[in-house]
């Protein structure tokens, strides 16, 4: 099949230097190609000149005439536009305008289309652009971040549009649960290069191994000079498996914990003595409830948080995730209910507005203000040295804030606040704007932090990789916890709303029957017994598959063996769901049976 777009032998310069050089591309009608490669590389340079944006100081961009690309830009500006309505319109070629279109596509993303778009929220900007990249049908899609500042239910939608679209894709993203359920081929801008693969991004940490590996061999008389250079690509890809599986067994370990605390329910077991609270208790919430003008924001909720914690709180735009947080930390007083904090907790909040971040200031200001040391947590550090576990070079120490990316000023922000002596942290969005290393990075360091962690995060794979539970909001309006990250409570929700939609149907069709039986057939209780052994089981076999799969050299040393495990552990993982539908529908019906 002839390409629909080239890019030939393409070089750009930022500054004296070129960002990249010799990089040719060829996108083929139905190619869904993701875009990765660490900050500051050239990915969004190279994506607008794909879009034609920006003109390349070398090389040739040649379109198939006809061919319609749609850009969503990173940073969109909609200003100039009095309404939604025109905005999207103006996506449109003048005979193609419909205003029941527009309206179409802003119902969808839960737009006003005759709001302004200049009050719109970060969330509301981004559905705005999102409306207008879809609403022209384009033959190609190009993405720069299209996940930050959405919810949940925005990206789910994001998500399933990207499914069934039938162009073709460049999407660059720092959500790797999109980037794996989206796209089928990769293009790795690294230190200038581009390097491609025909598989998607879930195969990105085996596959990038293998090519620094012969890449390492083929440069053999350049080996002590590319250690230097790949040592941080090291150990976000090679070494990265590894450290994951250790990472989660701890992770494991938590939520085991986590499990024991709380009851099936989700309601707080309150097991602990309340002479431990010292050091032990971080927060403790009593049936808290918190409105705002009249509208019921968190009702009857309740919940304890003990030292090493980590919670992730999930929920749309708007829902009360930050209301939550300020009740939990005592900054925000509930209208009922009492919240009790424990003894000497030392906060440190990161959030995305960066306003601890002065422009005009030096990197090394920022830390050490203007010295050549800096207190680590009570130990004395030399700002360069610590900088560099943050992944910034030495030379960096004198660069002014202004001119950092938004993913290294996140990175400044981060070793400020672990520098600082501080058992909680509060993790505002913290991963839009970050490459895939510093998402790991930030993974490593709060694996190693003893303190406590609430997130605030839409990442759907960061909250798989980092908390202990979550809290999220049900379909009711009401908050409740969960153990494990968020594809536990995913399954979590989907079995027990398939078991309700079962048991109201059956319910409908044998109302005498149901009223007739006072308990469970023998058959279903003895189901209902050896199920939670079989998942036990199941979940075994799924974490031995797992690692099976972390094995550094297991693609490239055996690829049909990692293609048989891969199915084997999305098999394990379908009869685990099923049993836990079964086991959720069962005892939703012991518990109506009991009840009558």
């Amino acid at each position: 099949m002839p390409p629909v777009l080239t890019l030939t032998d393409a070089g750009h310069r930022f500054g004296a230097n070129y960002l990249f050089e010799g990089i040719s591309i060829s996108i083929e009608p139905r190619d869904r190609l993701c875009l990765v490669g660490r900050n500051g590389t050239g990915k969004s340079t190279l994506l607008k000149i794909i879009a034609g944006s920006v003109e390349p100081e070398k090389g040739e961009l040649w379109v198939q005439p006809g061919t319609k690309v749609a850009y969503l830009r990173q940073e969109p500006d909609f200003s100039q536009y009095e309404d939604v309505e025109s905005a999207i319109l103006d996506a449109l070629n003048e005979d193609e305008r419909a205003p029941h279109r527009a309206q179409a596509i802003a119902a969808e993303l839960e737009l006003d289309w005759t709001a302004k778009p200049s009050t719109l929220s970060g969330g509301g900007t981004r559905r705005l652009a999102l409306a207008r990249t879809f609403i022209s049908e384009p033959d190609i899609l190009l993405l720069d971040e299209p996940t930050n500042h959405l919810d949940l239910p925005a990206i789910a939608w994001l998500e399933e549009r990207l499914k069934s679209f039938q162009g073709a894709m460049v999407i660059i993203s720092h959500d790797r649960k999109l980037l794996e359920e989206t796209s089928q081929g990769i293009l790795w801008l690294d230190r200038g290069q581009m390097h491609r693969a025909s598989q998607g991004y879930r195969h990105f940490d085996e596959w990038a191994a293998t090519v620094m590996e012969a890449e390492e061999k083929a440069n053999d008389r350049l080996k002590q000079h590319l250690k230097a250079e790949l040592h941080w690509l090291q150990r976000g890809v090679t070494a990265r498996r590894k450290r994951n599986q250790g990472r989660l067994r701890k992770l494991e370990q938590l939520r085991g914990q986590k499990r024991d605390q709380i009851a099936p329910t989700g309601k707080a077991a309150l097991q602990i003595e309340r002479g431990e609270s010292s050091g032990k208790l971080v927060a403790e919430a009593e049936h808290i409830s918190k409105s705002y003008d009249g509208r019921p924001i968190i009702k009857d909720f309740s919940t304890r948080i003990l030292r090493g914690d980590r919670i992730g709180i999930i929920g749309a735009n708007g829902s009360g995730k930050s209301t939550l947080v300020g009740l939990l930390t005592g900054r925000v007083k509930p209208d009922e209910g009492q919240v009790r904090l424990g003894t000497k907790l030392d906060i440190a909040h990161i959030d995305q507005k960066r306003a601890d971040l002065k422009p005009d200031m030096t990197v090394g200001d920022v830390l050490s203000g203007g010295g050549d040391f800096v207190d680590v947590r009570g130990q004395k550090k030399h700002v360069a040295g610590y900088l560099k576990d943050f992944l910034f070079d030495p030379g960096q120490l004198r660069s002014p804030v202004q001119s950092l990316s938004g993913g290294e000023r996140n990175r400044l922000l981060m070793a400020k606040a672990f520098a600082q002596k501080v058992n909680l942290v509060i993790l505002d969005e913290p991963t839009n704007d970050l490459d895939m290393d510093t998402l790991d990075l930030l993974e490593e360091v709060l694996a190693d932090f003893d303190g406590t962690v609430l997130l605030v995060s839409h990442d759907r794979d960061f909250l798989d990789r980092v908390v202990s539970s979550v809290i999220a909001l049900d379909s009711a309006g009401g908050w409740s916890e969960h153990v494990g990250g968020y594809s536990d409570w995913e399954r979590e929700t989907k079995a027990l709303k398939k078991a309700q939609a079962k048991q109201s149907q059956s319910t409908k069709k044998t109302p005498s029957k149901l009223k007739a039986k006072s308990k469970l057939s023998y058959k279903e209780t003895r189901a209902l017994e050896l199920l939670p052994k079989e998942m036990a089981v199941l979940e075994k076999n799924i974490s031995t598959l797992a690692e099976k799969l972390a094995e550094a050299d297991f693609y490239s040393r055996d690829p049909d063996g990692f293609a048989k495990t891969t199915k084997a552990l999305e098999k394990a993982q379908q009869e685990l769901q099923d049993k836990e539908e079964a086991w959720i529908e069962l005892e939703m019906k012991r518990e109506e049976l009991e009840g009558t």
